[in-house]
C-alpha cells in the first residue's frame, strides 16, 4: 500500500499529458500549417523591398559587407605581409602542380592568379588561399592524359626519319581539356550553390576526405617518379593504373638518368632541411623562410650557368611566355567526355575548401556560408576556365601560412595575386632553365603533411572502428580504382555505413531513477528500476523500412514475450476447447436421452474423457493427446476454472512449456476431476474468447502495459506505421496495452497522414513523455499491480 500512496500523492501533483491533451492545452497548430507551401515560398522570394535587395546584394557580394569597414591601420600591414608570403609560395607550387596536371608550368601560374581575384568578391572565408592544390591537379592530370595521350600526337622527324611526340599540339589540346573540365565543374558548383545544396559537402565526412587526400598523395608521388628518375614509363588509365605504372617504373629503374636523379635528391635534401629549420625557428620569425622559392632560384641559376640541359640532358621547364592570355571559350564538345570527372572535381574541391574555411572561422569567431562558398568556388573555376586555368580549391599549406602570418581578410589574397601577376609579366622567362626534377621534389616534400595522415589509422582504431573501416576502404578504393571511381566507391560505402548504423541501433529497456522523471537504460544504470507491470522500450535510431523487422525482433527479446508464438498457442487452445466442448455436448445429449431425465447432467471431465476414449469418440489424430493423458502426473498444470464470483474464469497456476500442454491435461488439477455443468456451456464459450496472457503461462499482472519511446524518431514511413499498427493489434490480443511516448510534431503528422489512428488507436495512446505514459498506465492498471509494486520503486 505504500507504493500506491506514493503514486497517488505524485499523481495529484503531476497531470498526465497525452497528445490530445497537449493539442488542447497548447493550441498546437497542425504541422502542415507551420510549413509554407511552394507557391507561398515563391511569392515571398519574388516580393521585393529595399531591405531585401540590400540583403541579397550583400549575400551575393560579401566583399561589400566588410570592405567599407576595412581599416588600413589595423589590417593593412598584416594582410600585406601575409599576402607576400603566400604569393611567394604560389610561384613554386603553381609551376610544380602544373606538372601533376600534365600542363605547361605557366598555366599553374595563371591558376594562381585569376581564381583568387574572383574569390575575393564572392567568398566568405577570410583566411583560405584559393589556387592550385596537389589532389585537384592530379585529378585534372588524369583527365588530360586520358583524353590527350602521347600516342595521339606522334609525328615523323624529317631529319632522321624517327617518330616523336608533337609536344606543342599535345599541350595545346591538354590545356583545352583541362579548361573545359574546370568550367564544367565550376558550373556544377554554381548550380548546386543556387539551389542551396551546400549541405552536399557534409556527405564527405572527415575520415573520407582525409583518406582520399592521402591516397591522392600516393598517386601524386607515383606520378612524379618519372621526373625524379628521369625515365619515360608507359601511361596507363583506368582501374589498377597506379599498380601498372608503379610496376613500369620499377622495371625502368636500371635506366635511371643519374644526373636527373642527383638533382632530385639534392633538391629534396635541401627542402627537407630548410623546412625543418623553418619549423624550429618559426616562433622567432615574423614570416616563414620561402624555402621553395629559394630552391627554385638556386636550381635555375645552377641550370642556367651549368648548362644542365645541354651538357647532361636534364629536362627543364622550357619556354614560359610573358604576359597574360586572352579569354577563350571552352570546347563544349569535351563536356560529354568529362562530366563524371568534373562532378568529382566539384565535390572534392568544395569539401576541402569548406572544411578549411569552417576550421578558421571557428578559430577566429566568424561564420562561413556553405552555399555562398559553393557559389564562390564555382565562379572561380568557371571564370578561371575561360583564362586556361584548371580546377582550384583552398590549399592547406598556403592557408596555414596566410593565417599564421597575421592575415585578417582576403586582401591578403589580392596581395598574393599581385606577386603572381608580376612573376607572369616579368619573371616568367627567367625560370625557363628550371629542371623539372626540382619541381617534382617540391611536390614530394609538400606532400609530407598528407602522408602524416596515416596516423589516422591508429587514432581511429582507438576511437571509432566504423570510421576506421571507412578510412581504409576509401584509401584502398582510391589507390586501386583511381581518383574518380575511388571517390564514387567511397561515397557509396559511406552511405552504406549510415544504413548499417541505422539498421543496428541500440535497443534498450528503460527504468525509472527514483524520485525523478528520468528513464534510462536499466542495463547501463545501476540505480534504474523497471516499473512493475510496465515495459518501456526504446530504439536509438528512427524506425523505418530498413530496420522495422529488426525493431520487432528486439522488442520480442527485450520484453521477453514472443507475441506470435503466444497468439498461435492461444488460437490452438481455443480450437481444442471448442472441440472438447462439442464432444461434451454430444455426450451429454446421449446420456440425457438414455436416462430420460430433464435434469442437467453433472459429470466428471476425467470420466467423460475416458469414456470418450473407450467408445472410440477420440479421433486418430488425438493419439498423442492420449499418451499425454496417461502421463498427466508428470506434467505441469496451467489453468483451472474459478467460479467464486459466480462466473467461470480461467486462472494460471504454474508455468511450463507452452507447446507441450494439451487441453485435456489443462482440465486436470492435481489429479482431481473438474466438473462442468451443461448450464455452463455459454460461460465456457465466453471464456474461450477471453484467453489472456495469464491463462497461457504468465501471471496477468507480470506485464499489463508496453510503452514505446519514439523520442529518437525524426520521421516515420509507411512500413514503420504498419509495424506500429501490428504491435498494437498483437499485444492488445494478449491483453497488453500499448502506448507511444515522445513523438515529435512531424511524426504525429506523419502518423495522421498514414491513417494510423482509428477507433481503437487514438491520440489518447500518444503521450508527451515516457513519464506521462507511465502515470496513465498505472492509473488504468489493476489495483493488484499497485499493491505488488516494488517498495523500492518511487516515481
Amino acid at each position: 500500500m505504500d507504493s500506491r500512496y506514493r503514486y497517488i500523492k505524485y499523481r495529484i501533483e503531476r497531470e498526465v499529458l497525452d497528445e490530445q491533451g497537449l493539442e488542447t492545452l497548447a493550441q498546437r497548430k497542425p504541422y502542415t500549417d507551420t510549413k509554407l507551401s511552394v507557391i507561398t515560398q515563391l511569392k515571398d522570394s519574388l516580393r521585393c523591398n529595399a531591405a531585401k535587395i540590400k540583403h541579397g546584394f550583400l549575400s551575393t557580394f560579401p566583399v561589400f559587407y566588410w570592405l567599407p569597414k576595412y581599416s588600413l591601420w589595423d589590417y593593412g600591414m598584416p594582410d600585406l605581409i601575409s599576402g607576400i608570403s603566400v604569393g611567394i609560395m604560389h610561384l613554386p607550387q603553381g609551376m610544380a602542380y602544373a606538372l601533376l596536371a600534365s600542363l605547361p608550368p605557366v598555366f599553374g601560374l595563371y591558376t594562381s592568379l585569376y581564381p583568387a581575384l574572383i574569390y575575393f568578391f564572392f567568398g566568405t572565408s577570410r583566411h583560405i588561399s584559393i589556387g592550385t592544390f596537389a589532389v585537384l591537379s592530379l585529378m585534372v592530370g588524369g583527365v588530360t592524359e586520358r583524353l590527350a595521350p602521347d600516342v595521339k600526337f606522334l609525328k615523323m622527324n624529317g631529319t632522321n626519319v624517327t617518330i616523336e611526340v608533337d609536344i606543342v599540339a599535345r599541350d595545346l589540346y591538354r590545356v583545352q581539356v583541362a579548361a573545359a573540365t574546370t568550367v564544367l565543374g565550376g558550373l556544377i558548383q554554381v548550380l548546386l550553390g543556387l539551389v542551396k545544396f551546400g549541405f552536399v559537402g557534409m556527405y564527405l565526412s572527415e575520415p573520407l576526405v582525409r583518406a582520399y587526400t592521402t591516397a591522392a598523395a600516393f598517386h601524386a608521388v607515383v606520378a612524379q617518379l618519372k621526373y625524379i628518375f628521369g625515365v619515360s614509363p608507359v601511361r596507363f588509365n583506368g582501374p589498377l593504373s597506379l599498380v601498372y605504372t608503379l610496376k613500369e617504373v620499377c622495371l625502368l629503374l636500371p635506366q635511371t638518368h643519374l644526373p636527373t636523379f642527383a638533382v632530385s635528391v639534392a633538391s629534396m635534401v635541401l627542402l627537407i632541411a630548410a623546412k625543418e629549420l623553418n619549423s624550429f625557428l618559426s616562433p622567432r620569425l615574423p614570416v616563414p623562410i620561402p624555402v621553395e622559392l629559394i630552391t627554385i632560384i638556386a636550381a635555375t641559376l645552377a641550370s642556367n650557368y651549368g648548362h644542365l640541359n645541354r651538357n647532361y640532358s636534364i629536362s627543364v621547364v622550357g619556354e614560359i611566355p610573358s604576359g597574360l592570355s586572352y579569354p577563350v571559350a571552352p570546347d563544349v564538345n569535351i563536356f560529354s567526355h568529362v562530366f563524371g570527372d568534373a562532378f568529382a572535381l566539384a565535390l572534392v574541391a568544395y569539401a576541402i575548401s569548406i572544411s578549411l574555411g569552417k576550421t578558421f572561422a571557428l578559430k577566429h569567431g566568424y561564420k562561413v556560408d556553405s552555399n555562398q562558398e559553393l557559389l564562390a568556388l564555382g565562379l572561380s573555376n568557371t571564370v578561371g576556365g575561360f583564362f586556361q586555368c584548371y580546377a582550384v580549391c583552398a590549399s592547406m599549406s598556403r592557408s596555414l601560412i596566410q593565417e599564421s602570418t597575421g592575415g585578417k581578410t582576403q586582401m591578403a589574397g589580392i596581395a598574393s595575386a599581385l606577386i603572381v601577376l608580376v612573376a607572369i609579366l616579368k619573371l616568367g622567362p627567367l625560370f625557363q632553365e628550371l629542371p623539372k626534377a626540382v619541381l617534382a621534389a617540391i611536390v614530394f616534400v609538400n606532400l609530407k603533411g598528407m602522408f602524416k595522415q596515416y596516423s589516422d589509422i591508429i587514432t581511429l582504431w582507438r576511437s571509432n572502428k566504423t570510421d576506421l573501416v571507412l578510412w581504409l576502404v576509401t584509401w584502398v578504393s582510391t589507390v586501386l580504382l583511381n581518383l574518380d571511381l575511388g571517390l564514387a566507391a567511397s561515397i557509396m560505402f559511406a552511405l552504406l555505413t549510415v544504413i548499417f548504423r541505422t539498421q543496428r541501433p541500440i535497443y534498450s529497456t528503460l527504468g525509472n531513477i527514483e524520485g525523478s522523471e528520468l528513464y534510462v537504460d536499466i542495463e547501463n544504470h545501476k540505480e534504474a528500476r523497471e516499473i512493475p507491470g510496465i515495459t518501456i522500450f526504446r530504439s536509438s535510431a528512427t524506425v523505418y523500412f530498413a530496420n522495422a523487422e529488426l525493431y520487432l525482433e528486439a522488442l520480442k527479446e527485450k520484453s521477453g514475450i514472443d507475441v506470435n508464438k503466444i497468439i498461435t498457442y492461444k488460437k490452438r487452445q481455443e480450437a481444442k476447447m471448442k472441440r472438447t466442448q462439442n464432444r461434451v455436448e454430444r455426450h451429454a445429449k446421449r446420456q440425457a436421452k438414455k436416462k430420460h431425465t430433464d435434469e442437467t447432467a453433472v459429470f466428471s471431465v476425467e470420466v467423460e474423457a475416458k469414456t470418450c476414449r473407450n467408445t472410440g469418440m477420440v479421433r486418430k489424430d488425438k493419439e498423442e493427446e492420449e499418451k499425454n493423458w496417461t502421463d498427466r502426473e508428470n506434467v505441469t498444470v496451467f489453468v483451472k476454472p474459478n467460479t467464486t464470483d459466480g462466473q467461470c474464469r480461467w486462472e494460471c497456476l504454474k508455468g511450463g512449456d507452452l507447446d507441450s500442454i494439451s487441453l485435456d491435461l489443462m482440465l486436470q488439477i492435481d489429479g482431481d476431476a473438474t466438473t462442468l455443468s451443461s448450464k455452463k456451456e455459454d460461460t465456457l464459450s465466453h471464456d474461450m474468447e477471453r484467453l489472456s496472457l495469464g491463462s497461457l503461462g504468465k501471471w496477468t499482472w507480470d506485464i499489463h502495459s508496453l510503452i514505446l519511446d519514439l523520442s529518437t524518431a525524426n520521421f516515420i514511413d509507411t512500413v514503420a506505421i504498419k509495424t506500429m499498427k501490428n504491435i498494437f493489434q498483437d499485444f492488445n490480443e494478449i491483453d497488453i496495452d500499448v502506448y507511444l511516448a515522445g513523438c515529435q510534431a512531424c511524426v504525429v503528422q506523419q502518423l495522421e497522414d498514414g491513417h494510423f489512428f482509428s477507433d481503437s488507436i487514438t491520440k489518447r495512446h500518444l503521450f508527451v513523455s515516457v513519464h506521462d505514459a507511465v502515470l496513465y498506465s498505472l492509473d488504468n492498471c489493476r489495483y493488484d499491480s499497485l499493491v505488488n509494486m516494488d517498495n523500492n520503486t518511487k516515481l
